[in-house]
């Protein structure tokens, strides 16, 4: 990978491993929902006015919102609002890689290799640890929605590859047409026209960044970049990048919001990233072992 491209993929790290932090900031000025609805009318307008709708079926577009957009964020906001701490929530989300491979072997008939499967062993223990381990801080019930957005999310990585090969960016302007009016009904629902008129009434400058931030750097810059780098490189090549998020989640919560894991937790952090490396470097691992017993037999 050329070294400017190396420095776009940290940059797209940085920004997603940030997000968390400020999805705090965000909640601390408007409740979850209505932070949902605010959101993801700032990325989809006035971005559809200037970008074209892909060749992609509305009921496709409207899965990919409903799923990677709406049911993500709504479970994972509500998580957060409900005792799901941010470092944490930055390590949990990633288990999508799981649902994923779950999903894509119901769904789409494809096969889980053994390797992929250790992988998820080993990180549904870390979670296990994690989840048994706390001080407190977090609440089961937030732990529990964050393992739905996680799934929410890899719900979403199915309808993409359904789709296939598309203009990103158009699709996630145009699938986020999507989750504006149920995020804003989910408000009417959950927090109630009160709420949400005392919470718009009162918004400050601090919610104001963190919905900018929430859109326009973390939804369109960090998309946009890193769907340059799977169009110039193979995903193989890419995708461990991934791994960094939940690193950045974990420190920058514990710099900024003074979040601190317990000895246990630290335990069942390090299993899920274990889980996560055997899930994208073990089959190439595995490949590589083989090839040298074949030599040595061969030999």
């Amino acid at each position: 990978m050329a070294p400017k491209d190396l420095l776009l993929a940290l940059v797209v790290i940085g920004v997603w491993g940030m997000n968390f932090v400020v999805i705090l900031v965000g909640l601390d000025g408007v409740p979850p929902m209505l932070l949902g609805a605010l959101r993801f009318t700032l990325v989809a307008f006035p971005a559809v006015l200037l970008i074209r709708r892909p060749q992609v079926p509305w009921r496709w577009l409207i899965a990919y919102g409903g799923t990677i957009s709406l049911g993500q964020f709504a479970f994972l906001f509500y998580a957060m609002a409900n005792g799901m701490p941010a470092g944490l929530a930055s390590l949990v989300l990633q288990s999508q890689a799981f649902f994923s491979l779950l999903f894509a072997a119901v769904l789409l008939g494809e096969r889980i290799k053994p390797v992929n499967l250790a992988g998820l062993l080993v990180a549904a223990a870390g979670l296990a640890v994690i989840g048994r381990g706390g001080d407190g801080t977090m609440t089961m019930l937030g732990l529990g929605l964050t393992l739905a957005a996680s799934a929410m999310w890899a719900l979403g990585n199915i309808v993409t590859k359904k789709i296939g090969r598309v203009d990103l960016i158009g699709l996630i302007v145009w699938g986020n047409l999507v989750p504006p009016l149920p995020f804003l009904g989910l408000s009417l629902w959950l927090e109630g026209p009160q709420q949400i008129g005392e919470a718009l009434r009162h918004i400050g400058s601090h919610t104001l960044l963190a919905l900018g931030y929430l859109a326009f750097v973390a939804t369109l810059l960090g998309y946009g970049l890193w769907s340059r780098l799977l169009q110039r490189y193979p995903t193989g090549m890419v995708a461990p990048f991934s791994l960094l998020v939940p690193v950045v989640g974990l420190s920058s919560a514990a710099l900024l919001l003074n979040e601190r894991l317990t000895s246990v937790q630290w335990v069942g952090a390090l299993l899920v990233m274990l889980g996560l490396g055997l899930n994208v470097f073990g089959v190439r691992l595995w490949k590589l072992l083989s090839c040298k017993d074949k030599g040595s037999i061969q030999g």
